[in-house]
């Protein structure tokens, strides 16, 4: 057990290009923790932070994980942090798959990876919802190819193709036609062994986010809730203005179903509104910190302090209230992009040129802060000679180019 010294507490922070890492940078330096944010290149919004004291650069998880490996032991070891927050897919699957390692160095505030997997397979989640009576978009799992011919006609389209494993859009195609179904599921299963069908929920219901904290002994230590106003691009990806909400229903399924899987760590548990009966849907676990993180620390649920709390040995109360309507924006560019491929961008509501309103705050912008504008501004420039940002606009082209009804 790590114990409060009189020494200033060190925290390394990893993927620092991602907003929610500039979120848990802000919620952590302000508390006056020493902040050590990482990241394969220099030009990166955390990095500019006045909340980071120490930059580390180092190499690619991506591209070099065993180089990325062994240079984190190294700097673990050489100073002595009380925790380390990995903030993206690729940095905590890294560690966890090496959990009994890294946390005799520091405290690991996630699962080792064999358990982090259960929630990443998204066909063993739909399987533990329906098991508790969580409601789902209605699914198909195929486990030969011959299966395709016989399903193509029955299917309710458009229909949704997603890998079993992973998070987020990556693999993910929209199919309106029963004669594309078979090409482009086959084109998936090169990459995806066997991904799984879903009827897609229509476009009009919003997405949902119930994001907790468990503690070793599976006991939830905090929960949000929130909902999506606008995302970037239109036919789903992140959110780029979202709102904290009040909602028991998925409080509760979310818990239940994180629960099912004596979960430790933060998670976030994403739903969306089905309008043809007015009931969430499940849609995955992301079992790491999310992209709107801000959002929560803003209206009062302060995630990466409250892991710090829990890797200092503290037991608190439970943290569920927070305040109501409090609403998050991701202007630039994610809100600027909306705006400009929105169609009815004129009649958005809230408008996209309300600014200024007290109940409303930014992931990035910031007038205590601001340094962290002028990296996300200049972090393009990467894209022309890193290597690894090159990889990761690729990906993100990849989201882009998914077929949409």
């Amino acid at each position: 057990m790590f114990k409060t010294g009189l020494m200033q507490d060190q925290i390394f922070i990893t993927d620092g290009h991602w907003r929610k890492t500039l979120a848990a940078v802000r919620s952590l330096g302000q508390k006056g923790l020493a902040i050590t944010v990482g990241e394969s290149t220099r030009v990166s919004a955390s990095l500019f932070s006045r909340y980071c004291n120490r930059a580390a650069i180092y190499p690619s998880p991506l591209l070099q994980p065993d180089d990325f490996m062994d240079w984190l032991r190294r700097a673990l070891a050489r100073d002595p942090y009380r925790l380390i927050l990995t903030m993206e897919d690729e940095t905590q699957e890294l560690v966890s798959r090496h959990h009994a390692d890294f946390s005799r160095l520091t405290y690991l505030p996630f699962l080792p990876y064999a358990r982090i997997e259960q929630a990443q397979r998204k066909d063993l989640v739909i399987k533990l919802a329906q098991k508790l009576g969580i409601p789902t978009p209605r699914t198909w799992f195929v486990d030969d190819l011959s299966q395709l011919d016989q399903l193509k006609n029955r299917l309710p389209y458009p229909v949704v193709i997603k890998p079993r494993m992973g998070s987020g859009a990556l693999g993910v195609n929209y199919i309106n036609d029963p004669q594309k179904l078979i090409s482009a599921y086959q084109r998936i299963h090169q990459t995806f062994a066997f991904p799984m069908i879903q009827e897609q929920i229509p476009r009009q219901g919003p997405g949902l986010g119930a994001s907790f904290l468990f503690d070793e002994k599976s006991r939830v230590k905090a929960s949000f809730m929130h909902q999506r106003l606008r995302e970037y691009p239109l036919s789903g990806g992140a959110s780029t203005l979202r709102i904290s909400i009040k909602n028991d229903q998925i409080r509760e399924m979310g818990q239940s179903l994180l629960k099912a899987l004596n979960w430790f760590g933060v998670a976030m548990v994403e739903f969306k509104l089905d309008p043809r009966d007015n009931q969430p849907k499940l849609m995955e676990i992301n079992p790491r910190f999310w992209g709107s993180l801000a959002l929560a620390v803003a209206a009062g649920v302060d995630f990466p302090h409250l892991v710090y709390r829990l890797a200092c040995g503290e037991d608190f109360k439970p943290v569920e209230h927070y305040k109501i309507g409090q609403q998050c924006r991701w202007l630039l560019p994610g809100d600027l992009l909306h705006f400009v491929y929105n169609p009815d961008r004129w009649k958005l509501k809230p408008s996209f040129f309300r600014f200024f309103d007290p109940d409303l705050c930014y992931d990035i912008l910031s007038w205590d802060d601001p340094l962290p504008t002028l990296g996300t501004v200049l972090t393009p420039l990467t894209f022309l000679y890193d290597p690894d940002m090159k990889l990761r606009m690729k990906k993100r082209k990849h989201l882009q180019e998914r077929q949409i009804p």
